[in-house]
């Protein structure tokens, strides 16, 4: 597998968590610490283990998602402190799962060693925030200092309505998509007290379910068979078209990445920060996308879609088999560094489609529009933004988010993602990166004065082999790329867009939807 050839910059700062986290890897580098316990489980010297030991990873406050009301002439330093804030988390995490040893021995290691250090670190980071605000004249929210404060989490996924995640004006139950059964990690291994070990990931370390890695393990996995059709239940991604209204279509043919460009930027969230993503994107369509790239760059750049009109960037997390393979990114951060092992998969099919609106007309999406759909966070915030989902294909009625498939024979892995199709009609990005646009209601309406936009709809299709689960393991598990401390859960996935297309190519994108044209 290729990699992403664009010069990039490597501070010292970014050496230096490398070079942390590779202490946590173990012998090779490649084997990222995982530990599950049970309050009840003991050790081979039969001794209850330590509160402290049953921490999987650590849940902070998504400070980000509490800024909705940030200056423009502000968002550039908040952007790289909101950064800041996720590799403090990540380092803060490499030391939880390297120190196994030590927590076992003293429950108060975790919370003196690695989260009273961490909330002094984000405090700092905090009120950095607040004064990058304050300077050009806003008003920081009185109470940020309080989302300093970190805890220890277990590895049982959170129920929809726990979590810090923001509240995306998301009205209605999504219909017609499948069910969430067996839902979170349960029975999910022992122990590793030692986190070294063996660089090949089928090594079998007790507490890693075999693979190596911090997840997926068996619970985060189902037989699509066992999934009902028809009983998704969380109320995002809802699909905005039907037989009525704007029953149009424009598809995009760009490919499924043959340029191999990969990075683990993320320009949405954090332009200007090297690693602003901790995991590695697949990109398709514009070819010049990086933290560094401006919108002139998006505009001059090259594109993979087949009309050269649509230079719009669309990109989503690898997934990966983990098997053991050294990819490209196996020592980086983003990579193998910060626990994404594996092969890279690609999809054998990116269907790209745009859809209109099922109470009436939809307008032109607003050139550089930034949407995203999905939280990467979402283990440790709750599941208010997650949407991605996961089905087989021939079993497309049945759609789980929480869980990963095991697909039959014949059949392939589907992840699909339905993006908020409602817009401020002022805005192409807000502080939050949620506000400016918004999920349609149940009826399919807007609300709030939004205005209905094309609803960009991506079904990405994997040949994936399928995971065996024995004894309470995953053998051959296949796992999206994430931040080191979500645990490669299948809730964390998540999709990124900014719209680059010319003017001419979005009015025709318009009419067609709304004359009810199937286009390309």
């Amino acid at each position: 597998m290729g990699r992403n050839t664009r010069k990039r910059r490597t501070p010292l700062a970014t050496k230096a968590v490398a070079a942390s986290a590779a202490l946590a890897l173990g012998g090779g580098g490649l084997i990222w610490a995982n530990f599950y316990a049970s309050a009840h489980e003991e050790n081979s010297a039969n001794q209850t283990k330590s509160a402290g030991a049953q921490i999987a990873t650590i849940q902070c406050p998504d400070v980000g998602q509490k800024l909705t009301d940030v200056p423009d002439g502000a968002r550039q330093g908040v952007d790289k402190e909101l950064a800041n804030l996720d590799k403090q988390i990540t380092e803060a995490y490499t030391r939880l799962a390297s120190t196994r040893q030590a927590q076992a021995g003293d429950a108060g290691f975790v919370n003196n060693a690695i989260l009273g250090p961490l909330k002094s670190k984000r405090t700092a980071a905090i009120d950095r925030i607040g004064i990058n605000i304050r300077r050009v004249g806003g008003n920081a929210p009185g109470n940020l200092e309080q989302l300093a404060e970190c805890q220890g989490m277990g590895a049982e996924q959170p129920q929809t309505n726990d979590g810090n995640g923001g509240d995306q004006n998301q009205g209605g139950q999504d219909q017609n998509q499948g069910g969430d059964q067996n839902q979170g990690g349960q029975d999910q291994g022992g122990q590793d007290q030692n986190q070294g070990g063996d660089q090949n990931q089928g090594g079998g370390q007790v507490g890693d379910n075999g693979n190596g890695a911090a997840g997926p393990v068996a619970g985060d996995f189902v037989n699509i068979n066992d999934v009902q059709p028809n009983s998704r239940n969380l109320p995002n991604g809802l699909a905005a078209n039907g037989d009525s209204g704007s029953t149009g279509s424009f598809t995009a043919e760009c490919g499924v990445n043959e340029n191999n460009l990969f990075n683990s930027d993320n320009l949405i969230v954090a332009p200007g920060v090297d690693n602003g993503a901790h995991h590695t994107h697949d990109y398709v369509g514009n070819q010049d996308n990086d933290a560094f790239s401006s919108d002139q760059d998006l505009a001059n750049a090259g594109t993979s879609c087949q009309n050269q009109g649509d230079k719009s960037t669309y990109y989503w997390p690898v997934l990966r088999l983990q098997d053991g393979t050294q990819e490209f990114d196996a020592g980086d951060l983003g990579g193998g560094a910060e626990g994404n092992v594996g092969k890279i998969l690609k999809a054998s099919q990116a269907e790209i489609k745009f859809v209109g609106n099922k109470k009436g007309d939809v307008v032109a999406m607003p050139k550089f529009l930034r949407v995203i759909t999905g939280d990467a966070k979402a283990f440790t915030n709750g599941l208010k933004n997650a949407n991605t989902s996961f089905s087989c294909t021939g079993f497309e009625d049945r759609q789980v988010t929480e869980q990963y498939v095991i697909c039959p024979q014949g059949s392939q892995v589907v992840r699909t993602s339905n993006f908020q199709s409602c817009w401020d009609g002022q805005n192409i990005d807000s502080a939050n990166h949620r506000d400016h646009v918004a999920f349609v209601q149940q009826d399919g309406s807007c609300a709030n004065g939004f205005k209905a936009i094309p609803q960009l709809q991506i079904r990405l299709v994997y040949d994936v082999p399928a995971p065996t689960v024995e004894n309470g393991q995953v053998k051959g598990p296949y796992a999206v790329d994430g931040f080191p401390e979500q645990l490669h859960k299948p809730i964390t996935d998540h999709n990124d867009f900014i719209n680059v297309m010319d003017e001419n190519l979005m009015n025709k994108v318009v009419q067609c939807i709304n004359g009810g044209q199937d286009c390309k």
